[in-house]
């Protein structure tokens, strides 16, 4: 809605802050500039920016000459940003008064100029920190793995992984159909490739090598064998550059050969139980692997202490996901890895992961899972 020459003073009168620029623009203002203020007011739940108007307060209308094709100007503005800003030109007594209007953005979705997402600070613009960024993107429950992933095609992704997900499958859902299906119509079927192209699950559960390197390097997953706290190159250290079905089964074979035996007693009898028992070290791993944030430029990485495993996954908790309520909240940053992930068996069923590493750490009397190092970007 356009703003009046009646309302102008009590425009006047506010507070500039997050969500009210003044500028007096008295012979000219630049276009970038303006834009950048557009979108940061987006992000900050929209506002207006008035030119023409002195910024100290008590405010006077000084008049401005800037944007005499005020048509073009807006035009202009919404090519670059997604929202429809409106733009007023009041004729005060004092001079001309242009008042832009910016709607706050969508919910999940902030808004960026010439490739930056801008936010406010004091009198000032700024990017917007990675924090928020990702506060943002989990407002609606976006799910990244969901979207297409541009110049990726169906001869990027592994056969063999693709077979594996099949066997799979098929040994859990006990449909023989599903052995006619051509791999493509397979992929269609987990709707990992879509109409649309090839989406970041398919690239992150099937890429090859050469794929995973030039469109999303950092969905390699690293594991190094330490035998002590102390800094430096690890014993052994093996990069996980492809789709998950193509290594899963040498990274578990890679941590089993260093995985010694502890012996306990039982009455009379000398019990052996493994250090690292397998089933809560894939299911650990399998949530590293679907929850991570795919846009932080971290790779997973899994360390192996001869009575420790440290697994970090970049990004930090999701959305309302606390070490305190792991076991029974659930909110899913990549839900279609986590389908993919449930149909074949690999995970027992949504969100019950946790509770499973939880029960198998109490059963063998073992430490349970230590989050004290997380923070915002890691897990």
């Amino acid at each position: 809605m356009s703003t009046t020459l009646a309302e102008l003073p009590n425009i006047l009168d506010a507070l500039e802050g997050e969500n009210l620029e003044f500028k007096e623009a008295k012979i000219s203002f630049s276009s970038d500039l303006l834009g950048k203020y557009c979108a940061a007011l987006a992000n900050e739940g929209g506002g207006k920016v008035v030119l023409g108007v002195t910024d100290k307060r008590p405010r006077k209308v000084v008049g401005t000459q800037a944007f005499p094709q005020l048509e073009r100007t807006r035009a202009g503005l919404m090519d670059k940003i997604p929202l429809r800003i409106d733009c007023s030109e009041l004729h005060h007594p004092d001079g001309r008064v242009l008042v832009f209007e910016i709607p706050s953005r969508p919910i999940g979705v902030p808004i960026k100029y010439e490739g930056i997402y801008w936010s406010r600070k004091a009198d000032g613009l700024v990017p917007i920190s990675e924090d928020k960024l990702r506060i943002i993107f989990e407002e609606s429950g976006r799910d990244f793995s969901a979207e297409i992933c541009p110049g990726v095609s169906p001869q990027d992704l592994d056969p063999t992984a693709i077979e594996d997900f099949r066997r799979h499958w098929i040994e859990k859902s006990k449909s023989s159909g599903l052995a006619a299906l051509s791999p493509e119509q397979l992929l269609r079927d987990t709707e990992v490739l879509t109409d649309g192209g090839v989406t970041y699950a398919a690239l992150i559960l099937f890429g090859n090598h050469s794929a995973l390197g030039k469109y999303l390097g950092q969905a390699e997953v690293v594991f190094e064998c330490r035998s002590n706290e102390a800094p430096g190159p690890a014993q052994q250290r093996k990069e996980y550059r492809q789709g998950f079905f193509s290594f899963y089964d040498d990274l578990w074979n890679t941590i089993n050969l260093r995985n010694d035996l502890q012996h306990y007693q039982d009455g009379l009898f000398m019990r052996d139980i493994p250090t690292f028992e397998e089933k809560p070290v894939r299911e650990t791993i399998l949530n590293a692997v679907s929850h991570r944030d795919y846009r932080s430029g971290g790779s997973v990485f899994i360390r192996q202490y001869p009575r420790r495993l440290e697994i970090v996954s970049p990004g930090g908790f999701p959305a309302g996901i606390t070490p305190e309520n792991i076991i029974w909240n659930q909110n899913p940053r990549n839900r279609r890895i986590a389908e993919v992930l449930a149909k074949c068996g690999l995970v027992e069923r949504a969100g019950q992961g946790f509770d499973l590493i939880y029960r198998e750490c109490i059963r063998q009397s073992k430490p349970l899972p230590d989050f004290s190092r997380t923070d915002n970007y890691f897990v």
